[in-house]
């Protein structure tokens, strides 16, 4: 089983900036996301990481996660994986929850869904192959994604419905870390962001 599983949320893009539901469109880094993917970099360079010499690492191919997994130094040693791919947002694509909520009032993501896009269930299967895979190694993993898929890896690792990824965000840049308590699935680290403080 992996000792540990890295989650690192790619850097700020505009629409992360602005709240939009950012899925499949490929938005690229702003300056400050590239920034912050250079100094999650040397964050995962320092201990206890120390540089994860011996993870298996993946990414989402989306630019904004590949790029930051790049940036960061890990780009030549990652494989690209659709699993990491965003929830795909359907006709909410581009849209702030405020928008949505002008024509829904009492939408909610992590129960309702979104239309023409992907069921909670397909998130959550993509989520626990993510999980599957990460279990079966036998070193470090580290996945560059997204912050909704991200929360839903988090929740399923802790065996909750994906509905629990509603209570653990996750901001650009950061970094959690999976792990086990007294042999049951664990948080260790969620919502890292020290290596981003001036």
């Amino acid at each position: 089983m992996a000792a540990r599983i890295l989650l690192a949320r790619h850097g700020q893009t505009a629409w992360s900036l602005s709240g939009r539901h950012t899925g499949r469109t490929d938005i690229p880094l702003l300056d400050e996301g590239r920034r912050g993917a250079k100094l999650l970099g040397e964050r995962l360079r320092q201990a206890p990481w120390s540089g994860l010499a011996d993870a298996e690492i993946r990414t989402s191919p989306l630019s904004r996660a590949s790029e930051t997994c790049a940036l960061a130094g890990f780009g030549e040693r990652a494989e690209e994986w659709d699993a990491l791919m965003e929830f795909d947002y359907g006709a909410y694509e581009g849209m702030t929850p405020a928008q949505i909520k002008a024509d829904r009032p009492d939408w909610f993501i992590w129960r309702d869904g979104v239309p023409g896009g992907e069921s909670l269930a397909q998130v959550s299967a993509r989520a626990d192959e993510a999980i599957a895979w990460a279990r079966s190694a036998d070193r470090d993993v580290l996945f560059f994604a997204h912050g909704h898929i991200l929360r839903a890896i988090g929740a399923r690792w802790l065996g909750e419905d994906i509905a629990f990824a509603a209570r653990v965000r996750l901001a650009p840049t950061s970094v959690s870390v999976l792990g086990w308590a007294y042999g049951l699935p664990a948080i260790e680290v969620w919502n890292d962001t020290a290596h981003l403080a001036d």
